[in-house]
């Protein structure tokens, strides 16, 4: 029979009392008997020492069942809990103020455990927004700086040449003067307008608007309007796409971003009378676009670097912001799109993939 059931007592004090009484009670009662048994006083001394010695032992036994192991086990949880480890909960059943009192104390842990917790996603959120906001201001110093170095160009261009339309009598100058200060200041504008719109994808304040369109229609229209059209057109334009309509599904004014970057770079650097050539070839659940451009080639230590912003290479026959690459590169990077350069015989070509949908 289980002893809680025998003794219905919910608190130790009660407990003890009782156990007390009961060997009271049995210490009198064997003595009594061992008294009146027809053996000799010595012997009759001896069998009521064994009754207080399997009482005494009876009593150790209650004693540990009922404090000492109920105390040991609140000792081990309170240890483990003040190391801050939760993962052993307090087990007590002896239905009175010890498993009362373990319940409570595992209640406070798993308060705890859920205030650590509260804690640390807070503190966590703290470093990340921390984390954020070293980060915006550090793209605004990086931005600003951006600014203030490409700016110096033009504005030196726009001072020296407003300076000259001043003094200049002549209206043929005037007029050139007044050419080169609006071209100037469109340079300008354009380039503050294309580096705000990197900042934006960089810092995540732009989003992508995907949706689904025929790639190949896509880039015929795009390559028409800068190639086929272009008035200053001096290279052997080639192409080779495919005959059927190719669906993708991605954000088609980001997309013609890339094209647009990716061709006027590929004219800009053409030889004259050079091969200008577009590919678009379908594999599977793919479809890769290349431009190839005969030209000189890029050396091979800073082709990883032409995708940097503000990078130009030296060995460019033309002086652009630097930005046009570092927008492809970004625009293909939120969509986790592969893309890379490389030199091939008599030129360079670029080229990126994206998948294709039905």
């Amino acid at each position: 029979m289980n002893l809680r059931n025998l003794f219905r007592l919910r608190t130790v004090r009660q407990k003890l009392i009782m156990i007390s009484k009961i060997a009271g009670i049995i210490l009198i009662i064997s003595y009594i008997i061992s008294t009146r048994l027809p053996v000799e006083p010595d012997i009759s001394l001896w069998i009521w020492l064994f009754f207080v010695t399997a009482l005494v032992l009876a009593l150790d036994y209650l004693m540990r069942l009922f404090i000492s192991n109920p105390v040991a086990e609140l000792s081990r949880a309170a240890r483990q809990m003040a190391r801050l480890d939760f993962s052993s909960p307090c087990s007590i059943d002896t239905n009175d103020d010890f498993e009362e009192l373990a319940k409570n104390l595992n209640t406070m842990a798993q308060n705890l455990q859920q205030t650590f917790a509260s804690l640390e996603d807070a503190n966590m959120k703290l470093e990340q927004d921390v984390e954020q906001k070293k980060r915006l201001l550090s793209e605004r110093k990086e931005l600003v700086d951006s600014l203030s170095h490409e700016m110096k160009t033009p504005l030196g261009v726009i001072r020296a040449y407003a300076e000259g339309l001043q003094d200049e009598t002549d209206e043929q100058k005037r007029q050139r003067y007044a050419e080169v200060i609006l071209t100037e200041t469109e340079r300008m504008s354009q380039l503050i307008t294309t580096l705000l719109d990197l900042s934006a994808l960089e810092n995540g304040a732009a989003r992508l608007h995907p949706e689904r369109f025929d790639f190949v229609t896509f880039l015929e229209v795009v390559a028409g309007r800068l190639l086929i059209d272009a008035p200053d057109a001096d290279f052997e334009l080639q192409y080779e796409l495919p005959e059927d309509p190719v669906y993708v599904y991605t954000d088609k004014s980001r997309m013609e971003q890339v094209l647009d970057n990716l061709i006027v770079n590929a004219k800009r650097n053409v030889h004259p009378g050079g091969i200008l050539k577009l590919s678009l070839k379908e594999n599977t659940d793919k479809l890769t676009f290349a431009i190839f451009n005969q030209g000189p080639a890029i050396p091979h230590e800073i082709l990883s670097k032409i995708w940097t912003k503000f990078y130009r290479d030296k060995n460019s026959r033309y002086s652009g912001s630097g930005l046009g690459l570092a927008i492809v590169a970004q625009i293909l990077s939120m969509q986790g799109l592969p893309y890379g350069a490389a030199n091939r015989s008599g030129g360079v070509v670029f080229y990126f993939s994206i998948p294709t949908i039905k």
